[in-house]
């Protein structure tokens, strides 16, 4: 199966930003644990919105993994554009996000993903990839 992971704004920071909330470890080496696992996974990260929405617009891939970041809290745009594809979206978050400050409890991106999954730290992505496999496979 063929998956998009995409990261929003500071995202690219991962094992460097406030590793007591995100952890010590990069992306990158995250990212190389998952390929290890035999999953046709292409990533992107970017701190502008538009270039986080053209992506889902052009993507070929058969599930997305959206961390969208504090997008989520503020991007009725990207909202739309994961509304506007045809993928199943999962929204992921490193850390919990309802036990973190008030304006971060509400997404605009659940209501128009297949899931969320957040406090779990990287495997957050792990699982939203095994759900959108078993949901591929169902389909």
């Amino acid at each position: 199966m063929k998956i998009l992971i995409v990261n929003g704004p500071n995202l690219n920071l991962l094992g460097k930003r406030q590793p007591t909330i995100y952890g010590e470890v990069t992306f990158e080496y995250f990212l190389e644990q998952l390929e290890a696992k035999d999953h046709d996974i292409t990533s992107f990260q970017s701190n502008v919105e538009g270039e986080i929405i053209d992506k889902l617009h052009q993507s070929d891939a058969e599930g997305v993994v959206l961390n969208a970041g504090g997008y989520t809290h503020t991007s009725v745009a990207l909202r739309d554009a994961v509304a506007a594809i045809h993928q199943p979206v999962v929204e992921v978050h490193i850390s919990n996000i309802a036990g973190r400050e008030s304006f971060r409890h509400e997404s605009l991106i659940s209501p128009v993903a297949v899931g969320c999954i957040f406090g779990f730290g990287m495997t957050s992505y792990e699982l939203a990839i095994d759900y959108l496999c078993k949901y591929h496979k169902e389909d």
